[in-house]
């Protein structure tokens, strides 16, 4: 019955939905839109978005954990970086913060809004939320120090005026931050794998007929190998379409953000929490099957991901890209960071949390979301 479930929806709209998108972005590229063709263009994104969630999942659970958070987060940061680098090469000087903007507002998301919500879910459904501390703790620390490196330095450095830096440093950046991200995967899939799987919290016994569903979906047999290449191609195909109607549709989100009065930052805001929304869904889906572990990987592997693959991206992009490449945060949101990693310190710490650092989390977001409307 579970693996009828899982399997089924490949004949569906799962199917489809990624090759509309996908003829949409072809019909689009380069062009003007008018006002409906936005509209139409958009609703094709969410529905690739939704697609590549579901395929990413089926690919996840052919190869398991923490491979399966992996393959999602390293996909959606190709489509973040793909947005960045073709945003910058056409907005000119006007985008020389995108990266640093979209950088920062993925970490933001990451820790504060996927963390957040997926705590408070696990809670609502169990009163307490359990994961491992070591490897989350251990992803935390790489976070830290990958934001601090290509985030926070560049506002002090001297070498260069402003909050940039200089090619030297940009490229020991890029490279200290492959390295670490390579370092990172290395240890989730192979040294210390056990570190990233999900907690046995032995709850099921009392509450069967309430998880009947979730755990026939859990235990269902794996896919199929071919059924698992047919998903990573509609993945990839759903990726794609993604990046190609996000860029389509991004000269009206400027516009609109521009019409409105707000900062040039909202752009990087809107880009972040568009390319994470697949993230975001999954890790609501394992936090509801008591899988908080697997929430916390999508978490801070694609803040990992997004800065590990990004700024080395960013630094090859600057040899043919003109213009300057604001990298250093300001003060405001230095702030915003260093209470983010204290505040994900203390939750990681013991191994379980409750709804109150869930909200607490959550709260965070809300004044990052705020303040960046509202500088």
């Amino acid at each position: 019955m579970g693996t009828t479930k899982r399997r089924s929806p490949l004949t569906d709209w799962t199917v489809l939905v990624p090759v509309v998108a996908l003829v949409a972005l072809v019909f689009s590229w380069g062009r003007d839109l008018p006002g409906f063709a936005v509209v139409l263009v958009a609703l094709c994104l969410a529905g690739a978005v939704l697609a590549a969630v579901h395929h990413a999942e089926v690919v996840a659970h052919r190869v398991g954990e923490p491979f399966g958070s992996l393959i999602l987060a390293v996909a959606v940061t190709v489509i973040e970086v793909a947005l960045i680098v073709t945003l910058m090469a056409d907005g000119g000087d006007k985008t020389a913060s995108l990266a640093r903007d979209t950088l920062f507002a993925a970490v933001m998301i990451t820790c504060n809004g996927i963390v957040g919500v997926s705590l408070l879910v696990g809670a609502l459904r169990n009163r307490v939320a359990v994961f491992n501390p070591e490897g989350s703790g251990a992803a935390l620390a790489t976070v830290a120090t990958l934001a601090t490196l290509s985030l926070v330095l560049p506002t002090f450095t001297t070498s260069k005026p402003g909050p940039e830096f200089s090619t030297a440093q940009l490229t020991f950046a890029a490279v200290a931050s492959l390295a670490l991200y390579g370092l990172f995967v290395a240890v989730q899939t192979v040294r210390h794998r056990n570190y990233f799987l999900p907690v046995d919290t032995g709850r099921d016994a009392g509450r069967q007929d309430d998880r009947q569903d979730d755990q026939q979906d859990d235990h269902a047999d794996p896919p199929t190998a071919r059924a698992a290449l047919l998903s990573l191609g509609l993945l990839l195909v759903a990726l794609v379409a993604v990046v190609g109607d996000a860029k389509a549709v991004s000269p009206t989100i400027e516009s609109a953000v521009a019409k409105a009065g707000l900062p040039q930052a909202v752009v990087g805001v809107i880009i972040a929490l568009l390319v994470l929304l697949p993230e975001t869904l999954a890790a609501v889906r394992a936090a509801r099957r008591d899988r908080v572990q697997t929430s916390l990987n999508l978490a801070y592997g694609s803040a990992i991901a997004s800065i590990g693959l990004t700024i080395p991206a960013i630094a090859l992009a600057s040899i043919w890209l003109s213009g300057p490449l604001l990298l250093g945060l300001g003060a405001v949101h230095m702030v915003l960071l260093a209470l983010t990693v204290v505040v994900s310190a203390l939750t990681l710490a013991p191994g379980r949390a409750t709804l109150l650092q869930g909200g607490v989390h959550i709260v965070v977001l809300a004044a990052y979301l705020f303040l960046a409307v509202s500088p």
